[in-house]
């Protein structure tokens, strides 16, 4: 998808659950994560290793299910073996986008959260597109 699709998409969005967010600040997800959140998203960190733990001041859930808020985007940052079974997650919690990130690519799961009418993005980064998206703004 072009950049500015991915921009719109992304500005419907409210909610992002990112799934594999870490508490380590040199990991991508972590950075991903300030990111977002200091860009307005109100994101939920999804990792059962560091549920029940706070994440950039937020709650860690150990999965999808556990959130009580709609979630509109649901942002992996898990091996692509894991994705399936996150799509399916996805699905169960009425989620409106799955989003892998750079690198992660599984078009099983893909296939499957379309079907289910999920808009479905892989092997992109929201961050990267944001962050374009405001220097074309500005220019």
């Amino acid at each position: 998808m072009i950049a500015t699709k991915l921009s719109s998409i992304l500005k419907t969005v409210k909610t992002i659950a990112i799934v594999g967010a870490s508490s380590n600040e040199e990991r991508d997800s972590y950075k991903v994560m300030k990111f977002l959140i200091d860009y307005g998203y109100e994101v939920f960190p999804v990792n059962p290793n560091e549920s029940n733990k706070k994440i950039l001041n937020q709650k860690c859930y150990s999965n999808l299910n556990d959130i009580k808020q709609k979630i509109d985007m649901v942002d992996i940052f898990r091996s692509s073996k894991y994705v399936f079974n996150i799509a399916k997650e996805a699905v169960s919690i009425n989620a409106d986008i799955l989003w892998m990130q750079e690198g992660v690519i599984d078009h099983m799961a893909a296939d499957f959260a379309k079907k289910e009418g999920l808009i479905v993005i892989m092997n992109e980064c929201p961050k990267k597109i944001l962050e374009k998206s405001f220097k074309w703004q500005i220019s």
